[in-house]
């Protein structure tokens, strides 16, 4: 009987990495000390190779995109997160935009006749636009065009909403439901750890917080992603840490569809101090994701994030998915000085970029139903 390279690989290496690799290969769930000697021990070469072999068990060849466009209603904010530089406090908001229900629904509109199926709505958190701002805006894209997914509002606009509004987490999301909000993206998760939060973003929603409301928003019918916020100020235990506290709250409810590490960039902000760490970090950071994150279906790389090169890249470190065609000029990573400053690709460019590295389109929607495979 032959012996897959793969095998081969797990056998040379020390005995707690030989012992980490056999557990992926048999299926068995990695603990949070085997995710921690990964990061600590492991080489790229043998995480990347054990993601990859997970990734091909899960989704073969398939590598999914969609076709979505954002509105990021302002970029007004009452939060002050060092990492960002994307927001402007409300005292210094004529530095920001303001976009009024008609100023969205006029972006929309733009879409009219295309085959886009997902808006994907996130932004600051302006004291203006409450829950009853957001349900009136919901209403507006449903009636105009309700073939079209909406993702909107991270667990800190939501919490904020919620709070103003006097109302509980069940029954905010409730209203929003109702209004047309289907799914939910995964920001603000940043890092759970609640030391590392006081020092990047004290001031808005915890990780407790954060958690309880996507348990909540799954127990209702609605999914929605997860990210993690790395290479900043957090350990490698962090890291751990907060992915298993999503993968805890996966064990419960099934409703998460995919996870997407994000990079900490130092362009313009509060943390411009602290260095960025290298791509062969960003590569490890999520082939451990995949190993760890092993009832997450699906790891996501955002290529706006990232550059189209590295997202390539990726594809061979247990990334499966590396979203959509993102077709505006999103500006919360090309502020920070990502690699990409007018981030959007037609379909054409998705589709040739994928197969540039021998991986296979496959064009879903957002809960990842299959639309067209290239």
């Amino acid at each position: 009987m032959s012996i897959l390279p793969i095998e081969r690989l797990v056998e040379e290496q020390s005995p707690e990495l030989k012992a980490v690799g056999r557990k992926v290969l048999e299926g068995t769930r990695l603990s949070s000390e085997d995710g921690l000697l990964l990061f600590e021990t492991a080489t790229l070469s043998y995480a990347g190779a054990l993601a990859n072999h997970v990734r091909e068990q899960k989704h073969g060849d398939n590598t999914y995109f969609n076709r979505n466009f954002h509105i990021e209603p302002t970029n007004v904010c009452v939060f002050s997160c060092h990492f960002c530089s994307y927001s402007r406090l409300y005292a210094k908001r004529e530095e920001g935009w303001e976009f009024s229900i008609e100023d969205m629904l006029n972006i929309v509109k733009k879409y009219d006749g295309k085959p886009e199926t997902e808006v994907h709505i996130v932004g600051g958190v302006h004291p203006k636009m409450n829950l009853y701002f957001f349900v009136d805006l919901l209403k507006a894209i449903r009636a105009h065009r309700p073939d079209l997914h909406i993702k909107g509002f991270t667990a800190v606009e939501l919490d904020y909403m919620f709070r103003k509004a006097r109302v509980s987490v069940e029954e905010g999301l409730t209203i929003l439901r109702d209004a047309g909000l289907q799914s939910m993206p995964g920001g603000g998760a940043e890092i759970f750890n609640e030391e590392v939060r006081q020092k990047i973003c004290a001031d808005k929603v915890d990780g407790a917080g954060w958690l309880h409301i996507h348990e909540t928003a799954h127990k209702l019918g609605m999914h929605s992603n997860a990210t993690m916020l790395y290479g900043h100020v957090e350990s490698y235990a962090d890291r751990v840490d907060h992915m298993l506290r999503l993968r805890e709250l996966q064990d419960r409810t099934g409703g998460f569809n995919t996870f997407i590490p994000l990079k900490f960039r130092n362009g313009d902000n509060d943390m411009s101090h602290v260095p960025e760490v290298s791509l062969v970090e960003d590569l490890k950071c999520y082939a451990i994701a995949r190993l760890f994150l092993d009832n997450f279906p699906h790891l996501k790389a955002y290529w706006p994030m990232l550059g189209r090169k590295n997202a390539q890249l990726s594809l061979a470190f247990g990334v499966n998915d590396i979203d959509g065609t993102i077709d505006d000029t999103t500006k919360i990573y090309s502020m920070a000085g990502s690699e990409e400053q007018t981030p959007a690709m037609t379909t054409e460019e998705i589709v040739t970029l994928i197969k540039q590295v021998r991986r296979k389109p496959v064009e879903r929607d957002t809960l990842y139903n299959v639309i067209a495979a290239y």
